[in-house]
Order: structure tokens, then sequence, then C-alpha cells
């Protein structure tokens, strides 16, 4: 009988062992997993634009106070590219960019505003002033695009962004946005814009319906920022290097 217990004590204990160890294993990835970074790769406008940004943005506030003001963490900007990556490899992403734009002399470009836009996320919608697409830019986002596919992951979490909330403020959307602009927001596909603000669809589509007079304006830098709510470029990561 003593042996017999002794077998069933040892069972009992090897087998308490084995689950211990699954749930560690199970525990573990989660545990080591790298932190990761929702990154916006973008042109800074120049004053024309974002004048005409601001003066969308104010009115759209007076009508939809709950939306966000354009200021120092929402920069106006145009996105060449959006990205998950591990933030442990930020600095091999500036440095990539910065090796594709050492190429090129984006402050020396006409870009043409060309009208409003609005990204619907119901019963609200995300509204722009949209560019007219232009070999330069789809070669600069292309480029940019191979330079930072070392270092993209095919997805994140709210923990990725800049949040006020604890992540409640970062939309599923968002996530998702992020996570497919390569295929979904690039190349053919690519509408370069400037973010102005935040309103109820309905009032977005009297806003679209309105004539709209065209403006030229130019890049004015080069910044990679961290992502926070609606997409906006919340907190400066890296300024980078544009040609003189």
């Amino acid at each position: 009988m003593k042996t017999l217990s002794h077998f069933l004590l040892t069972a009992v204990v090897c087998a308490l062992a084995m689950q211990g160890n699954a749930r560690a294993q199970s525990v573990s990835p989660r545990a080591d997993q790298s932190p990761v970074t929702a990154i916006d790769i973008l042109l800074e406008p120049d004053a024309v634009m974002i004048q005409h940004a601001e003066a969308a943005n104010a009115r759209l506030r007076s009508v939809f106070p709950k939306g966000f003001a354009l200021d120092a963490s929402h920069r106006p900007h145009i996105t060449m590219l959006q990205r998950f990556v591990r933030t442990a490899d930020l600095d091999k992403v500036y440095a990539a960019a910065n090796k594709v734009l050492a190429t090129k002399n984006p402050t020396s470009w006409k870009l043409k505003a060309v009208k409003y836009y609005y990204i619907s996320d119901p019963p609200n919608g995300v509204a722009g002033i949209v560019a007219e697409p232009t070999e330069d830019l789809l070669s600069l986002q292309q480029e940019l695009i191979d330079a930072v596919a070392p270092f993209t992951l095919e997805t994140g979490t709210a923990a990725a962004f800049v949040s006020t909330e604890e992540g409640r403020d970062i939309q599923r959307s968002l996530i998702d946005y992020v996570a497919n602009f390569v295929p979904n927001a690039s190349g053919k596909k690519f509408n370069p814009h400037v973010t102005t603000g935040v309103a109820t669809e309905a009032y977005l589509k009297e806003m679209l319906a309105e004539p709209f007079e065209a403006f030229t304006f130019s890049p004015a830098g080069a910044s990679v920022y961290q992502l926070g709510s609606f997409g906006t470029a919340r907190k400066e990561l890296k300024v980078l290097e544009l040609k003189p």
C-alpha cells in the first residue's frame, strides 16, 4: 500500500508540474513580447497649407467641439507611410528613412490641394484636404515602404499609440488602417492629404458639396511621429534630414 500511495503521490506531483510548465509556456510569449510603436513617416506642409488646414479645423470644431484642435500634439501633415514597428527598431527606421530622403528634395516640390474629403467612422468622419498625387510623392512612398519593410510588423494594439485614456480613445478602425496601410492606402490607392478635424458625416457631406478653391503648397520638412487617436500625429519621435 505504501508503494502504491507513493506512486500515486508522485504521479500527482508530476501532473501538477506539467500543468505549471504548460501555463508558464502559454504566458511566456506574452510576457516577452517586444513593445510596438505605431509610426507615421510624414511630410510637414508649409505655411500656406497650414493656414488652410487651421481654418478648416476651426470650422469643424465650431460644429463639433469634441473634435481635436491642430496644435503641437496634433500636427498638420501629409502621411507618407504608417506602420507598426518594434520600438527597439526605431533608430533603424529613422536611419532607413533618412537614407531614402537623402536622394530627394521635397521642399522643391509644388503640390496642388484640390478638394475636401473625409474617412467615415459612423456617425462621424475624419476630414482632410486632399492633394493631387504626383510621381515624386509616389516614388518617395514606395521607397519608404521598401526601406522600412524589414522592421514592419503585421499589426499592433492600442498600446502602440499615444493615448490619454489608456487606449480607450484608440479606434479599432485606426488599428486596422495602420495594419493595412500597405496596400490599402499606398501606390494607386495613395490619397495624400492633410487631416483637418472631426465632424458628423451629415455636416461633412454638406462641406464636400461646396466649391473648393484649389491652391499650391510645398513640403517644408519631414518627421517620424507616433500616432494617436483618429490617426493624428501626436508625438514627434525624430526630425528627418532634408536636402538644404
